[in-house]
């Protein structure tokens, strides 16, 4: 007789076990209910747990996922062609009604080793960034930044890095459309990210529309250096004069040394991609323990992705921690939605080949996997795109899913680490902030064991439980942000270009 294939039954009321066997579930193999397998099943995909008609709901999670779009056998594989996506809630007559939610036991006496901030922040690392106000002089800001890799920084030991804050806005756009406000408050507030420590040089040309000093955050005196200054007489002079300007804050910097701070002085954001259908059994529920205890420090975790979080927004709405939070959710929703409308698109583009590959049949299970990473915390703010973070708790954050917009956006609104789960598999990475990579399954974490981070598929295969995996992400967390440990994406160098959402009309 051959052996039970490990599946796993999320909710009471589901009509669907997903299997999370490596290898798969064979045709013959039994569930732990007894249920028979009718055909191979690839791993992290849906097995049916009783007779389907045409119609009936199928579901996971405990909520509708989808229609049968055919009968669907007992046993039988239930790839996304089968599922019939339902209806996106409806945002104008869904309830207000929010959840009482208890206290969560303080977690005290938690701390990490970070840089403090004249402004209050505090940043995981202690890196000069030069922030560019237009694309024309994006090639010499990277080439500046060679130069000063090489020139410069072996005389500043204490400073780890300099970045360029580059992007393909501020000319040729409307600047006064009001879009235009995303992007703009986007890149003012990139120059302010705590891993920055308030040294960020501004390089400009002297044409554009977004002035330099637009990027100034308020109060704050950065240097600016525009290359159409009619002191540079060539390209050698501009690049000289902009590590000229470089060099206070190179030697500010270097003055800086970690400090013992409490975990309420933390913020991590935390974001998916290349997900598949154990995103939400395994990586997503540990990042969502990981955040609880966070949160329960004090400290601060902020979640995004617009359209991953639309078709499960009635299980956030009701952990709002105030009426005013729930409006605030709901109203990001719509916005998106309506920036959908106009460029003749809707939800269900998100979902990626990838994504059905590994079993998600579409948005609604993506997204309903996806929260999961936000832990189970009240949630007290709701930042529009680009927004600083002004609270401390449990965040939503409104940005794109997609994965270079949100971590752009996310670092504007003030995250000093990011906690990324794939299972698809992504060399992602983050020049600005450490990225913790989490793999879903443990064959991702295999193949690509110098790449990834952490490997949650262990709670699939039983070898680890949900809450071990979930402390041990924490303690990784804190010691990535006291500098302890590297994460691979820096450890290999692989950064992302940087990519700003912008809504707004390009002139």
């Amino acid at each position: 007789m051959m052996a039970a294939v490990a599946a796993v039954v999320v909710h009471p009321d589901d009509t669907v076990a997903v299997i999370v066997a490596p290898q798969g579930g064979r045709a013959g193999q039994t569930l732990a209910d007894g249920t028979p397998l009718a055909e191979n099943v690839p791993m992290g995909h849906k097995v049916a747990l009783r007779d389907l008609a045409a119609g009936d709901a199928i579901v996971r999670y405990g909520e509708v996922i989808g229609r049968a779009d055919k009968a669907i056998a007992k046993g039988a594989w239930i790839p996304e062609a089968l599922v019939r996506m339902p209806p996106a809630p409806d945002l104008a007559a869904m309830p207000r009604t929010r959840r009482p939610m208890p206290p969560m036991p303080p977690l005290e006496g938690q701390t990490f080793e970070g840089f403090r901030n004249p402004d209050g922040s505090v940043g995981v690392r202690n890196v000069l960034a030069i922030s560019i106000s237009v694309q024309c002089v994006a090639g010499v800001a990277a080439h500046v930044v060679e130069r000063v890799k090489r020139e410069l920084l072996p005389r500043f030991p204490n400073v780890d890095d300099v970045v360029a804050l580059d992007h393909t806005y501020g000319c040729g756009v409307a600047i006064d459309a009001p879009g235009a406000q995303v992007p703009i408050r986007t890149l003012r507030n990139l120059a302010r990210n705590p891993n920055f420590g308030g040294e960020t040089l501004i390089l400009g040309l002297g044409c554009e529309k977004l002035l330099p000093e637009m990027l100034r955050g308020d109060g704050a005196d950065a240097a600016i250096v525009r290359l159409q200054d009619e002191a540079f007489h060539g390209f050698g002079a501009m690049v000289e004069g902009v590590m000229a300007a470089a060099l206070p804050h190179l030697e500010r910097l270097n003055a800086r040394r970690r400090e013992t701070c409490p975990v309420s002085d933390l913020v991590v954001g935390v974001q998916c991609g290349g997900s598949d259908a154990l995103s939400g059994i395994t990586a997503n529920p540990a990042v969502g323990f990981a955040a609880d205890l966070i949160v329960r420090a004090g400290g601060s975790v902020m979640f995004s992705e617009v359209t991953e979080v639309r078709d499960a927004i009635h299980l956030l709405v009701e952990r709002a921690a105030s009426d005013e939070v729930a409006e605030a959710l709901i109203r990001e929703m719509a916005w998106y939605d309506a920036y959908l409308g106009r460029g003749g698109a809707d939800r269900s583009a998100n979902t990626t080949p990838g994504n059905k590959s590994g079993g998600l049949a579409n948005i609604v299970e993506k997204a309903l996997g996806s929260v999961v990473k936000s832990g189970s915390a009240p949630i007290v703010d709701v930042l529009a795109p680009g927004e600083r973070i002004r609270r401390k708790g449990m965040i939503f954050a409104a940005t794109p899913a997609s994965d270079f917009i949100c971590g752009t956006q996310q670092l504007a609104s003030g995250i000093a680490l990011q906690v990324f789960t794939t299972g698809r598999g992504t060399p992602y990475g983050l020049a600005a902030a450490p990225v913790v990579k989490v793999a879903t399954n443990s064959n991702l974490a295999t193949r690509w064991s110098d790449l990834i981070d952490l490997d949650a598929g262990r709670i699939a295969t039983g070898q680890a439980s949900l809450e071990a995996v979930g402390w041990e992400l924490y303690r990784l967390i804190l010691d990535v942000a006291s500098g302890r440990k590297t994460v691979a994406a820096d450890r290999l160098g692989l950064h992302n270009a940087l990519a700003l959402f912008n809504p707004g009309p390009v002139t």
